[in-house]
């Protein structure tokens, strides 16, 4: 089940897919650990809980159930699923598209065709492909999908990169001291690093950065990172170029902090390092001159070709590292269709040998992003040296592996080190595991390796599921598993306790408002340090600054309780106005942006100002019903980022919260009757109790 809206998402390097599903609260994996030997790991499915202290909803008149939706016409039968992406058709002002078509040699004449339309240009036209990426309004897009030798029409995706422990307790923590001192190291491997660009001369990275490459897009206000200027570069991934460099912080360290854990786990592997990533000027898109990394989906495909390529040549190259991600799913994203390319990509590497390993992500929720839900990827969460689970890790059945992710210290262009967390630090511990793995057990595939960790690793049991974390001592060297672990909620954060939103209960007292406390946890437990971002790929990746002054505070959902109307939000939202400070308010529309459909990729909703024009348009359009749609739909996801609204909860008769969005966001992107599902998410979510 997707944890986004059932509808296309955009395609910015946050890897979002076209039509993800919606976020559940997630089981917070908890701080108290004992050491009692771990259950057998459940089945693998989950029932979400509702969140915690969620006051009953009020039961609604049997009258004013509002009837079950028809499907918007113009839906293709199944089986026969529409070239063009949902909402693109009617997108008057432009976009940024990866056109498939059937063959690459049908890549010229459909580029040309392409070109010849109106309001319509090629942007990147790459060799030996089945696509191209074009730039071009609804109109012309849906005539280019006429084309028979089109398989598909989608957005171009972005994705921001997942986010170091000391390495010397942490390698001991998975037993690789033991594994090196058996003279197991990694000698005749090779790992990849698809991240942004590397320190090739960093000391702790010994000289083992044996090839470089860069696939950089260009767009508007987004500059390609290539060293040569290009939006490609076959001999280089420099990460310390002028471009990478913003008000004395090196926007591209995260790739030579991730290259170097890969490194000290197996310090005999090559390292083939590639850059995917771009640099935007305006990543806001407000004009506010905010800047930060961004990697699109076609940046992301032709590496992905790439390190295919590269396994001729490299026979010993056994592992890739995507320490990146977009977009939240509660479980396999598979069935995805706007992922479909990448997720084969992923699927031909592990086939051909090359165990993809991949951030599950730093939300804090059950599932994770793109690529680490799909089933081909291992996916990685993270843990602490203690075998705590962070509370800002994504987790739960979706995840292969975990390993350690909190305050890892590793190499950072310039040829210092810096301390990071997250996600991103935990997986190029099992990319380099697996180069151990091949050598110790050479010619058996990536599955085969990946039962032998899992069955070697720690058991972690929390919330229901068991998960191992990463021992290559034993994994290695042979031996029975560490006794397993579990980890009980904190007080208040059981699910059992939590309240469901049962029709038919009495409400409590409204609240007076929005409750910044407990709210998000801008402050997180001094155990679990902030993890640095993910690089995101909107189906383009999206890595977001870090200086090495500090770290970003965790973006995690409030716990309001009470929900809020659109005019309040709107009242909240003005600045110097509001109960919840503005970084707050600023961590909620990133969720949005994970989790919506429509927002920011069909109406833009990432800053403060812009949500304020949404949640109270201008008076020559505030009577429209796209713009009374837009603000109800704005309101309610930003209630249920504060916590004020589960997704399980009703909404009038059989539908829940989850699938009234869902339904809404459909007819949005379709372009049809509104008035419903506007009826709909103000009555049954954003007014289910006035706060």
């Amino acid at each position: 089940m997707r944890i986004r809206a059932l509808v296309a998402l955009a395609t910015v390097l946050t890897l979002v897919p076209a039509a993800p599903a919606l976020a559940e609260d997630p089981a917070a994996p908890p701080p108290a650990v004992s050491g009692s030997p771990a259950a057998p790991p459940p089945a693998a499915q989950e029932s979400p809980a509702p969140d915690a202290g969620d006051p009953p909803a009020e039961s609604a008149p049997p009258a004013e159930t509002p009837p079950a939706e028809t499907p918007p016409p113009g839906d293709a039968p199944p089986g026969d699923a529409p070239k063009l992406e949902d909402g693109l058709a009617s997108d008057p002002d432009g976009t940024r598209v990866i056109v498939e078509v059937t063959a690459p040699a049908e890549t010229a004449p459909v580029a040309g065709q392409a070109q010849a339309l109106p309001d319509a240009e090629v942007v990147l036209q790459p060799p030996d492909t089945s696509f191209i990426v074009v730039e071009a309004t609804g109109e012309a897009l849906a005539a280019l999908a006429e084309d028979p030798r089109v398989v598909s029409v989608r957005r171009d995706r972005t994705y921001s990169p997942a986010s170091l422990a000391s390495l010397a307790s942490s390698l001991q923590v998975i037993g690789a001291d033991k594994v090196h001192a058996a003279g197991v190291r990694g000698a005749g491997q090779t790992i990849a690093v698809i991240d942004t660009g590397i320190d090739a001369d960093h000391p702790a990275l010994n000289g083992k950065v044996v090839e470089q490459a860069c696939f950089s897009a260009a767009d508007g206000t987004v500059e390609s990172l290539c060293p040569n200027g290009q939006t490609a570069d076959p001999g280089s991934a420099d990460a310390e170029t002028a471009k990478c460099v913003h008000d004395g912080a090196n926007l591209c360290d995260h790739g030579t902090h991730v290259a170097g854990i890969a490194h000290a786990v197996a310090p005999d592997a090559d390292i083939v390092a590639v850059q995917v990533f771009s640099r935007d000027n305006d990543c806001l898109g407000d004009g506010s001159g905010e800047v930060c990394l961004t990697a699109y989906e076609s940046s992301l495909l032709l590496a992905l070709d790439h390190v295919a390529r590269l396994k001729d040549s490299r026979p010993g190259l056994v592992s890739a590292n995507l320490s990146l991600g977009g977009g939240l799913f509660e479980g396999s994203c598979d069935d995805v269709a706007e992922l479909q390319s990448m997720k084969e990509k992923v699927d031909a590497l592990r086939a051909r040998g090359v165990a993809v390993a991949a951030a599950a992500g730093n939300d804090g929720v059950t599932g994770g992003g793109a690529p680490g839900c799909f089933s081909g990827a291992v996916t990685v969460g993270a843990t602490g040296d203690d075998d705590h689970v962070a509370s800002w890790s994504n987790h739960g059945p979706t995840l292969d592996l975990f390993a350690p992710g909190l305050e890892i210290d590793s190499a950072v262009p310039g040829g210092g080190t810096q301390v990071y967390s997250g996600t991103s630090m935990a997986t190029p511990y099992v990319a380099g595991a697996f180069a151990l793995m091949a050598g110790k057990f050479p010619g058996e595939a990536p599955d085969a390796l990946l039962d032998r960790l899992r069955t070697a690793g720690r058991p972690i049991t929390y919330a229901g599921v068991t998960t191992p974390r990463l021992d290559l001592g034993v994994a290695v060297l042979g031996g029975e598993p560490q006794p397993g672990v579990s980890q009980e909620p904190e007080p208040g954060d059981d699910p059992s306790e939590d309240t469901p939103d049962t029709p038919g209960t009495p409400s409590p007292e409204p609240s007076s408002g929005p409750q910044p406390s407990p709210g998000p946890q801008d402050t997180p437990p001094p155990a679990d340090p902030a993890p640095v971002p993910l690089p995101t790929v909107t189906v383009t990746v999206t890595v977001t600054a870090t200086p090495p002054a500090g770290t970003p505070a965790v973006c995690v959902r409030g716990k309001a309780a009470g929900t809020l109307t659109v005019a309040q939000w709107a009242a909240e939202i003005t600045r110097g106005k509001g109960s919840l400070p503005d970084e707050t308010l600023g961590c909620y529309l990133r969720l949005i942006g994970k989790a919506s459909a429509v927002f920011p990729e069909v109406t833009r909703a990432s800053t403060l100002g812009t949500a304020y024009r949404v949640l109270k348009p201008a008076a020559k359009t505030a009577k429209t019903k796209k713009a009374k749609f837009d603000s109800e739909l704005l309101a309610a996801w930003l209630n249920w980022a504060n916590g004020a609204v589960n997704l399980t909860a009703k909404a009038g008769g059989a539908a829940t919260v989850k699938t009234a969005l869902a339904s809404a966001e459909k007819r949005r992107l379709k372009g049809t009757s509104l008035t419903k599902s506007t009826s709909t998410l103000r009555k049954y979510v954003n007014a289910r109790r006035i706060a």
